[in-house]
């Protein structure tokens, strides 16, 4: 009887037990993302208790959601590239020359949305062919990535010779409300992005791709024995950065209505920081959308908070520089639990 009365008490337990593991197993897969959005909380109520006046208005807000997608659209693809084991530091001047072909689209009098295509497929293929160097020439992604930002760049100066592109057209157009209006006071913008969030999201965690992706960063040679294409892996990661890269050129120039021969030359560091404050680490192998996205939201008020708490623009450096460190740190405590 007494082994009766145990047994029903342990199923109870058993019955009770799961919420709780539940939620442990949660928080244990998602610690990156949750441990950033809790630094971002407190970021804004360090900044509310710093600036209440600004910080408890919609106003300070609007402007970060303004210019958010940009981020969200680069930095989220990028988290792909750092978790296959590589890095690109092309991304601004391809978001820069895929916007460019958008500019020059419309300025022609074609419709927008084939403008829009037109600045994808540019994007894509430039990070096709940044792929074919860093995989197929075998250079180091690090400097060819580099070396392709600067050569794009200086290519879109001597083309254009730094002169921008008005685009007022848009103001007016279907294409221009769809993609830069505002739906119940907020900038339509944020949304296209969050679903292009989540759509990497759902790539990098549900699909095979993104389980290829982890697979080869974290041991490329065991990935091929698997049966997995290391190479087609490591470049499409590369062609997604273009996908996402056109998108924020896109954004960037809908929203200002003017296309600028230095857009996107402002992203590098944010995009990057944003990526290893969101709980992504570099050694390869793992990573997380969801925080590289908090990420980004850090990233992009740390400007405007500083700014809000009186001090002056010098000591933005200042902290994205710090987070970048402490993220680091957080990343090499953590690993063990990465692991």
């Amino acid at each position: 009887m007494s082994l009766e009365l145990e047994s029903v008490e342990t199923g109870a337990a058993r019955v009770k037990r799961p919420p709780d593991g539940a939620l442990r197993r949660f928080f244990d897969a998602n610690r990156a993302a949750v441990g950033t959005f809790a630094v971002f909380v407190v970021m804004i109520g360090l900044f509310m208790f710093a600036s209440p006046r600004v910080f408890l208005s919609w106003p300070i807000y609007n402007s970060v959601l303004v210019t958010l997608p940009v981020a969200l659209c680069l930095v989220t693809p990028l988290v792909f590239i750092v978790t296959v084991g590589e890095i690109d530091l092309s991304f601004p001047a391809t978001m820069g020359f895929a916007a460019w072909i958008f500019a020059l689209i419309v300025q022609a009098g074609y419709n927008p949305v084939l403008a829009i295509l037109g600045a994808v497929v540019m994007g894509m293929a430039l990070g096709l062919g940044v792929g074919a160097l860093v995989v197929i020439a075998n250079l180091s992604s690090l400097i060819a990535t580099l070396g392709m930002n600067f050569m794009l760049r200086g290519f879109i100066m001597i083309i254009t010779q730094g002169k921008s592109i008005a685009l007022l057209s848009l103001m007016d157009s279907t294409t221009g409300s769809v993609l830069s209006g505002q739906i119940a006071g907020f900038p339509v913008q944020i949304f296209w992005a969050l679903g292009f969030v989540v759509f990497a999201a759902l790539l990098f965690n549900r699909h095979r791709f993104g389980a290829r992706v982890k697979a080869v960063g974290d041991n490329p040679d065991s990935a091929g024995q698997m049966g997995i294409s290391v190479n087609q892996v490591r470049i499409a990661t590369f062609v997604f950065m273009g996908l996402g890269a056109a998108l924020a050129g896109i954004f960037t120039t809908m929203v200002n209505y003017t296309w600028w021969p230095t857009t996107g030359d402002g992203y590098l560091l944010p995009a990057i920081a944003s990526v290893f404050v969101g709980g992504t680490p570099t050694w390869g192998g793992v990573g997380t959308i969801v925080g590289g996205a908090f990420g980004a939201l850090i990233v992009s008020f740390i400007q405007s908070g500083v700014v809000a708490a009186g001090l002056s623009g010098f000591y933005v450096q200042f902290f994205n520089g710090l987070i970048i460190i402490l993220a680091l740190l957080g990343h090499r405590w953590n690993q063990k639990r990465y692991r």
